[in-house]
């Protein structure tokens, strides 16, 4: 396995993105909009075995001192081998000195807590689809 990471949204398949999104069973939209997401976001992650995307991430911030990750995912074939945590690791190295918030999908959340991340003891959400995040655990 050869691990490249790249910071730029240039030439990633936009496709790609949205099928592992959805293979993973996170949040997924065409691929139009998984572009106009990511090349609006403050950092992007994607990680590369060879010339195969299998996985990525970003964070909108301010810059300065607020910070919120989204859309991690590892294709599952690649789970388990750290790279999420590579992931992670890269994102938060363009965050130094901002808080960084994020929400894990349920029974996820250990995996952010060995790499630091605390539970919130409040926090409110507005989904657009709330019957679906309400099915799948996010909220009450």
């Amino acid at each position: 396995m050869t691990i490249e990471v790249k910071y730029s949204c240039d030439e990633v398949d936009w496709d790609l993105v949205a099928s592992i999104l959805k293979r993973v069973g996170m949040g997924h939209y065409a691929p139009e909009i998984h572009s106009k997401a990511f090349h609006a976001s403050h950092t992007t992650v994607f990680i590369f075995d060879d010339d195969k995307m299998i996985g990525f991430g970003r964070a909108l911030s301010d810059g300065a001192y607020q910070a919120a990750i989204y859309d991690c995912a590892v294709l599952p074939e690649y789970q388990g081998q750290k790279i999420g945590s590579l992931i992670l690791e890269h994102i938060l190295k363009q965050l130094e000195g901002c808080n960084v918030i994020l929400y894990a999908a349920p029974g996820k959340e250990g995996f952010y807590q060995k790499l630091g991340f605390s539970r919130l003891k409040t926090g409110m959400a507005k989904f657009v689809a709330e019957k679906i995040m309400q099915d799948k655990g996010f909220i009450d």
